[in-house]
């Protein structure tokens, strides 16, 4: 029986690599060897061991082509820094993802990488914490490391997220958050209509901010179980106001079932023990 590359990828990437921690970002090899992402730097179109690791000597070096994928667990701090922004805690949530945008910036034009999450999740930390110049900087680096996409989609939340609230009208921001919910990137569309909800529950307009956070998990539900659950506490606490607990409360329930480990887990366990009242 014969594989096409395209199947043997697929099966190499599901397969546990044996003898090696998941926690560590490795890279893993057309020929099935792997190395320590942190054992690698980049020098122009090659990588070049830094460290003697998994049978590679120092100053050893091979074409980035050479790079099937990466291999490892997706940071723990990632989810709880979404979890921290979209609770209003950007500089918190940015403390979390410095250190691991950096530390796998070298694995960030390779399939499986987990710093497009990380640097995605810091530029929207820098939007909403006002960072423009820390917003643009990021995004610039996102949109080269995605080249076939031209420039990310987050760079226009980013965007949006940042327009001066002196100098533009509430129509104009909300318009901008408005349109990036028809993209085609589930997580922006998600992030898109949770922001968007919340100008509008400043402005007041509480039924239209519950259609826009329920529209995170009902249309865009795989844009992620974070977004998922920050957006049902916000709408639960919207039909609580309108005397409708039951609701509010398998919203929040359904929150605190995807959120373990985040803030939202503890904010969500609050709110339903309020509601149980």
């Amino acid at each position: 029986m014969s594989y096409s590359r395209k199947i043997l990828q697929v099966l190499l990437m599901a397969l546990p690599l044996h003898g090696i921690s998941a926690k560590t970002a490795y890279m893993v090899l057309q020929n099935g060897r792997s190395l320590p992402a942190s054992a690698l730097a980049m020098e122009a179109d090659k990588l070049v061991v830094k460290t003697a690791a998994e049978g590679y000597t120092l100053g050893q070096s091979f074409p980035l082509t050479m790079v099937d994928h990466i291999y490892g667990d997706k940071p723990v701090e990632i989810n709880q820094a979404i979890a921290l922004t979209l609770m209003g805690k950007p500089k918190e949530a940015q403390a979390l993802l410095l250190p691991i945008v950096k530390e796998h910036h070298i694995t960030a034009k390779f399939p499986g990488n987990f710093w497009l999450d990380a640097a995605r999740a810091l530029l929207v930390a820098y939007a909403i914490n006002g960072n423009t110049d820390d917003t643009t900087k990021i995004g610039e680096e996102i949109s080269d490391a995605t080249p076939a996409h031209g420039i990310d989609s987050y760079v226009l939340l980013g965007k949006a997220l940042t327009m001066p609230a002196l100098t533009s009208k509430s129509e104009d921001r909300l318009a901008a958050l408005r349109a990036l919910t028809t993209q085609n990137l589930p997580d922006l569309c998600a992030y898109a209509s949770f922001f968007y909800g919340n100008m509008l529950f400043k402005d007041k307009k509480s039924t239209e901010a519950l259609e826009a956070y329920l529209a995170v998990p009902c249309l865009h539900p795989s844009g992620g179980l974070i977004l998922n659950a920050a957006a049902e506490l916000q709408a639960a606490d919207l039909l609580a106001a309108l005397g409708r607990p039951e609701e509010a409360l398998a919203l929040v329930e359904s929150a605190l079932s995807v959120s373990a480990g985040t803030v939202l887990a503890d904010e969500a366990s609050k709110r339903l023990t309020s509601l149980k009242k």
